[in-house]
Formats: structure tokens, sequence, C-alpha cells
């Protein structure tokens, strides 16, 4: 329910203009999409002549919205002064369901959204890349390569940019966070990590001392990046017990006493 509110600034007139306000409605929008009158709305530096009434809506699907009618009354104009109408809007209440806020759609993209010709540029003050020429491309030489490699990239032979340390650190900690990393209920049920397995691949450059790439085909995250503290069941040191091996064969047994009718 909506409070009145009064201040000395608010014509009389313009405030007791429900009448005036009510018809002004109904003659844009159906009898019964109007409630009844909830009050009215002084704005703050409009002038003591302009007033808002406030009516419920009675319309489906429209639960806690209301109309608002804005009434002008100029004391310029003297006493006896028509109250004219400004303004007629539907707006939500309080109580009110309205669409969520608006998020741009770069904010709104999970992996594997894009589909084969979908384009997501990347803009150029993205914090996450810098200029190959100022931060170096990865992994670099530690010999005269990494000089040659420096003057490519300077004249455009390399890559344009590479990873900026903020880069570096959101990836490594979206793979941490993610199926791939230590917490993931795969890892926690491994009997060991992947670190001492044989199909790890290490990365090299930055991410190296944390994270690797799984190349055993049987298991889940084949092809994916994995924490060096991840796990799984396809683990290449992995060993059954001897309670879960296969049992052995007992030996065969040799009938000599009925007769094979399949022999004849």
């Amino acid at each position: 329910m909506w409070t009145v509110i009064t201040t000395p600034y608010a014509d009389a007139t313009a405030v007791a203009a429900v009448d005036e306000a009510r018809a002004a409605l109904l003659s844009d929008v159906p009898a019964a999409d109007v409630g009844d009158h909830l009050g009215h709305v002084v704005e703050d530096g409009a002038g003591p002549g302009v007033v808002t009434h406030l009516f419920a809506c009675a319309r489906k699907g429209y639960v806690g919205w209301h109309w608002s009618v804005t009434v002008v009354l100029v004391p310029a104009l003297g006493g006896g002064a028509p109250v004219t109408v400004d303004e007629i809007v539907l707006v939500p209440g309080d109580a009110a369901i309205v669409a969520p806020a608006w998020v741009p759609y770069r904010e709104r993209i999970k992996p594997g959204d894009l589909s084969p010709g979908d384009l997501l540029p990347v803009e150029d003050d993205d914090a996450r890349l810098v200029p190959t020429y100022a931060f170096g491309d990865d992994p670099l030489d530690a010999d005269e390569k990494a000089q040659v490699r420096q003057v490519a990239n300077d004249l455009g032979l390399g890559r344009v940019r590479t990873l900026s340390t903020s880069g570096f650190d959101a990836a490594a900690e979206r793979w941490y966070s993610g199926e791939g990393g230590p917490d993931a209920p795969l890892a926690q049920a491994a009997p060991d990590q992947c670190h001492s397995c044989g199909f790890m691949v290490r990365l090299t450059g930055h991410l190296a001392s944390s994270f690797g790439v799984c190349a055993n085909g049987n298991a889940n995250d084949d092809g994916k990046v994995v924490s060096l503290n991840h796990g799984c069941g396809a683990h290449s040191e992995v060993r059954l017990a001897k309670k879960h091996e296969p049992q052995p064969l007992p030996e065969p047994v040799f009938d000599t006493l009925s007769v094979d009718v399949d022999a004849f």
C-alpha cells in the first residue's frame, strides 16, 4: 500500500483532482484494469502544481503494478484554472514482478555456448591480454633465441598479444576450482594424484608448476587441463586388490563316463 505524501508545497486543487486523473486514465485503458486510488506523490522540485496520482492496476499479469497519472495546475493562470493531465504510465511497485537487470552478452556467455561460425571478439583493452613485445611470449628461451623471437614479435611476425599476469591468474583459478581441480568428486575418490601419473603431459611456461594435460584415452579428463593434485581412477599406476582381480578358471574336466552324441 502506498503512503500518501503531503507537503506544504502541494497545490490543494491538484491533490484533490482524483476524479480528473481517473477520468483521464479511463480514456486510455479499460475500466476493468483500474483499481482503487492508492494516494498521491509530490515530486521534489517539480513545483506545487505537479502531483502524481496512483491507482491500483487490476490487469492480469501485472500484480504489484500501478497506474501513475500526473496532473499539472499552473498557478500563473489564476483561480479556476483547469487541471491538465501531463502523462499516464504503468509502472512497477515494490512487489511487482519485473524482468531481471540486463546483463551484457559477454558476461552471460558460458563455456560451450559458442556454435560453429559464432564469433566472440576480444576487446583491445582486455586485462587478460598484453602486447607480446611488452610481456614476452611463453615460454621464452634463456638464450639468443629469445632475442630473435622478440624481434619477430616487434615486426608482427609472432602473436600480437599474449596472456598477462592477470590472465594467467584468472585461468589458474578457473581450472583449479573446476572439474579438473583437486576438489572435484572424481579427484576426491581417486587412489592417487596426477603428478605421479604416466599419462600426465606437463605444460610449459607460467602454469607448468601447477597444471598439465591428461593423455589417457580411457580417462574422463582425456585432452583436458588438470591440476597436478587432481586424480581419477585411470591413474597409470593403479592396481586392483587381489579380491578385485579376475578369478582364475578351474582346470577343465574330461567326462569319460557319458557318451558325446555329437562325436558320431
